[in-house]
């Protein structure tokens, strides 16, 4: 069967604030089937452990993308010219019950991946990581990490739960779904309970970028290095939202100030072309502390900056 190159809808055909809110006003289609990359949300909110609202980040992320447009005049990526993409709607979890809402969202991930995609999703708060990347381990082995993020994620527990959104990344190397060598963290900062908070991660080979190490600086130098790190091997991206200053999105569930800028996330994302990148996430994304929907524009923009770094993608 030929590969359907679907294209956004464009603002000559219907004007951007009409029609159906898609990803990049992209097709909904059912199914990854004959898909290169697919948007998926995971509307998940109770793995937070302050704010809520995340549950509306998929669905707000997709409002704002409306104004994106198919071609990327910064690096001349073209995504459409050459992958098949799509928006496959939400998982539906259970809203009730963190672990069987984990539970859903491997098993819907484990369908995905029964086609040979590459998902893209739209959070939905950071526990959901976990249950793709156990998927994505299924699938692709153990694979490399670029996770940007305000905090490490490697609590043992939260009120006594192995899992919520603070603990994503100590289950994945206890159960071997990441290949340690090859894991950077960007961006983490503000303060913490002991050393270990950040140690930790130190401690299982993993290059720990604090924000101020950021500072005033542009990040495409640190790219190259992160570039040598975590190559060699499949990579997943994770990018959590308050990894950006609350200046730029203050619509997130645990913001922290010092962070990085909006530049700074688009060098990020644009560093890591020519990963092996087999999945990717944008997460923590809650629309109802910023009404101008800027936080929302920003997590559409950078959800698209990593379709254009996707394998195979070409360049005009």
């Amino acid at each position: 069967m030929d590969k359907i190159l679907h294209q956004p809808l464009g603002g000559n055909e219907m004007p951007r604030f009409g029609g159906i809110a898609t990803m990049l006003r992209l097709p909904h289609v059912p199914t990854a089937a004959g898909l290169d990359a697919a948007f998926v949300g995971v509307p998940l909110d109770i793995g937070t452990s302050l704010r809520p609202g995340t549950r509306f980040g998929p669905r707000d992320i997709r409002a704002e993308s409306v104004m994106i447009r198919p071609y990327n005049m910064a690096t001349g990526a073209a995504p459409f010219d050459s992958l098949a993409v799509a928006d496959i709607g939400d998982v539906a979890i259970n809203t009730f019950n963190l672990l069987d809402a984990v539970r859903i969202i491997e098993e819907a991930y484990d369908n995905i991946l029964e086609h040979n995609v590459i998902p893209m999703t739209l959070g939905g708060d950071h526990t959901i990581t976990l249950p793709i990347l156990r998927a994505i381990h299924k699938k692709h082995g153990k694979v490399g990490l670029v996770h940007i993020d305000a905090h490490a994620d490697v609590n043992d527990h939260m009120f006594g739960e192995k899992i919520a959104h603070g603990t994503t990344f100590r289950r994945a190397v206890e159960e071997g779904l990441l290949d340690c060598d090859r894991v950077v963290q960007i961006g983490l900062r503000a303060q913490g309970y002991t050393a270990d908070d950040f140690n930790w991660s130190r401690d299982q080979g993993f290059r720990v970028v604090q924000a101020e190490e950021c500072w005033h600086k542009s990040l495409a130098p640190l790219m190259a290095e992160v570039r040598e790190k975590v190559g060699g091997g499949p990579v997943y991206l994770s990018f959590d939202i308050d990894g950006i200053d609350p200046a730029w999105a203050p619509g997130t569930g645990t913001p922290e100030i010092g962070g990085l800028t909006t530049i700074q996330a688009i060098e990020i994302v644009r560093g890591c072309q020519g990963l092996d990148l087999i999945g990717c996430d944008l997460v923590e994304v809650s629309p109802a502390y910023d009404t101008s929907g800027n936080t929302s524009l920003l997590a559409a923009n950078l959800l698209y900056e990593m379709l254009c770094v996707l394998p195979g993608v070409v360049h005009r």
